[in-house]
């Protein structure tokens, strides 16, 4: 199987998020070298490297890496979801997106990360933009994604009250220490 992982939240090293998406990539290579992992990683200033991920070259371990501003990705994925994950990646059977954006797929089952839904339970604690952003990508993501990754029990719940998600399509894999 080709599953694809969207690593560009690595980029804000100090985040949970970050810390979430490396160690969540770094532990489930560590585990599978059956499969083959396609590494997708966008930022217009952080440079990166598998190294970033404390891992070693691995045949079944590939990186694309692009220098493009989040801020366009979510013009071209979350507003007007076009242009394929595909077309950056190639062909994978399963998609994992993350905080930012939600890319369409021209065949790849598609997943995601839910860490929480602070933009819906307190938008006006969170800046503007940031708000928007992840409300365009949830719609996305209630209507493609057919697995839900949650970091809590709590967010699981917060997804189906805040965003009537079927609990079939939620999956819980707490963050590791």
């Amino acid at each position: 199987m080709r599953i694809g992982i969207d690593i560009s939240q690595v980029a804000y090293s100090k985040t949970g998020v970050a810390n979430y998406v490396r160690q969540l990539v770094k532990h489930l290579l560590s585990i599978d070298t059956t499969n083959q992992y396609i590494l997708f990683y966008s930022s217009l200033r952080q440079p990166f490297s598998l190294s970033d991920l404390n891992l070693q070259p691995q045949s079944n371990v590939s990186l694309k890496k692009y220098k493009m501003p989040p801020r366009l990705l979510d013009l071209v994925w979350n507003k007007l979801h076009i242009m394929p994950i595909e077309k950056f990646i190639g062909d994978v059977d399963v998609f994992i997106s993350s905080d930012w954006t939600q890319p369409p797929t021209t065949k790849a089952k598609q997943a995601t990360i839910l860490y929480d839904l602070i933009v819906y339970k307190f938008p006006e604690e969170t800046d503007a933009t940031i708000v928007a952003t992840h409300k365009r990508r949830l719609q996305w993501v209630k209507k493609e994604c057919s697995m839900i990754f949650c970091i809590s029990e709590s967010t699981k719940q917060d997804a189906m009250k805040l965003l009537g998600i079927e609990e079939d399509r939620l999956r819980v894999i707490y963050p590791g220490i």
